[in-house]
């Protein structure tokens, strides 16, 4: 079934702006006084939307050549570019301002986006459990195997101590929640369970410390 969203602008307590519905959303992003909004289309074309950071309106429309499909979106200010995780053919779309594209290989299912303080795209890998780091020219610089009990994870990100944010867990997985993991990947340092009715925090000593 497809499902319509709008993506709204927030404060803490109101919606400031509601922009147009229409296909569905799987990514935004924001660049200097620019929103770029990822929504998926069928029939291919002008996937990205990019509007006014100001007044909302939209300004133009990028094309992701061959792509598949889209599972997420993020931008870096240093390379000033847009990097797009299609899961359809296990790569990477890159896309300058202007809407130049390049794409290359993560050879597995890239599910989440993220750069980190190096400038390097941080591409979480749902099915092999392991977040991959490329290079603005994509070239892969490391892989990083997470620990066992980190299943199915959708999200990471880097801290400056080298150590990483993930989310994991699907809707019929026993366990969701955030994970703080060590650079290496090889351990669990905290995590936080996400429940109905309560928020729990819980510590795990690292092997070896």
């Amino acid at each position: 079934m497809c499902v319509c969203v709008c993506v709204c602008v927030c404060t803490v307590a109101s919606v400031v702006h509601t922009m147009s519905e229409g296909e569905v959303v799987v990514g935004v992003t924001s660049h200097c006084d620019e929103i770029y909004l990822l929504r998926w289309k069928a029939s291919g074309g002008d996937e990205v939307e990019v509007y006014d950071v100001i007044t909302y309106r939209l300004q133009r429309c990028l094309t992701v050549p061959n792509a598949r499909g889209f599972n997420d979106m993020t931008s870096c200010e240093h390379c000033l570019c847009l990097y797009i995780a299609d899961p359809g053919v296990e790569c990477i779309h890159r896309l300058d301002l202007q809407g130049n594209a390049q794409q290359w290989p993560v050879r597995d299912e890239p599910v989440g986006l993220s750069v980190n303080a190096d400038h390097n795209l941080i591409v979480t890998c749902i099915e092999v459990r392991k977040i991959k780091e490329f290079n603005p020219r994509g070239e892969l610089v490391r892989h990083v195997i997470l620990p066992g009990n980190v299943i199915n994870p959708w999200h990471a990100t880097q801290l400056t101590s080298g150590q990483f944010v993930v989310c994991h867990g699907r809707s019929d997985d026993p366990v969701h929640r955030v994970c703080r993991i060590s650079p290496d990947g090889r351990h669990v340092v905290q995590w936080w369970t996400l429940g109905f009715r309560h928020w729990s925090v819980h510590c795990a000593q690292s092997l070896g410390s």
